[in-house]
């Protein structure tokens, strides 16, 4: 089981039954293949769609069903679409249960960068600001570092996303809770010991007395 794996099945552990979740750009559109069975889950997509499931088989793709990303998606049974208004006034108007977005930087407040690509042009945060703003839970689903650089660092250098503090960091690693007292370590990837997290981790992290493997 690859990094992206570990973190998509530990995301799809916080869905529950009936919520409406929407999944960001890349790594996060992979929870949408790990609902555990007999749950319903509404997945949405700012770019209008609620009701899709995971990328169809080869040769099965129909360009009308892309994410926000413009990967290929499937529209499951009941499934709906709709004009950019309408899916802003659902994430703006705080109906969704939770969004899953990737990250560039959690700092130690939980704030998070995930916008702005060091090195690369970008239009503008897209929806990015309103879904951390509106959802009523935000999961950050990252790799804990890229490049021998950590990503949950004691203070962003990348521009923030907003000012709300995220609800819970996912990496390849671990499972990180922002709470006002700082970060607290709640769960380790299985066979990775706190010593490899806190090396590959500059912010400070609260130790529990007992911090269990994550359930996969």
């Amino acid at each position: 089981m690859d990094g992206k794996e570990i973190i998509a099945r530990r995301v799809a552990g916080e869905l529950r039954h009936r919520m409406l979740v929407n999944l960001g750009i890349g790594l996060p559109t992979l929870v949408s293949r790990y609902v555990p069975e007999g749950m319903v889950v509404a997945f949405q997509s700012e770019n209008g769609i609620i009701g899709f499931g995971a990328q169809p088989p080869d040769g099965m793709e129909d360009p009308n069903l892309t994410d926000a990303g413009g990967g290929y998606i499937s529209a499951l049974p009941g499934a709906y679409s709709f004009d950019s208004a309408m899916s802003f006034a659902l994430i703006r108007g705080g109906h969704l249960d939770m969004t899953v977005l990737g990250g560039l930087q959690v700092d130690a407040s939980g704030r998070l960068a995930n916008w702005m690509v060091p090195g690369r042009m970008v239009a503008g945060m897209g929806g990015a600001m309103d879904l951390v703003a509106g959802a009523k839970r935000v999961v950050i689903a990252m790799q804990h570092a890229a490049r021998g650089e950590a990503k949950i660092v004691p203070l962003l250098t990348l521009p923030p996303t907003a000012a709300r503090p995220v609800s819970l960091v996912v990496t390849d690693l671990a499972v990180i809770e922002p709470t006002p007292e700082g970060l607290v370590l709640r769960e380790r990837a299985p066979g990775v010991g706190v010593d490899e997290i806190l090396a590959a981790t500059t912010a400070p992290l609260i130790l529990p007395d007992a911090i269990p493997e994550m359930r996969l």
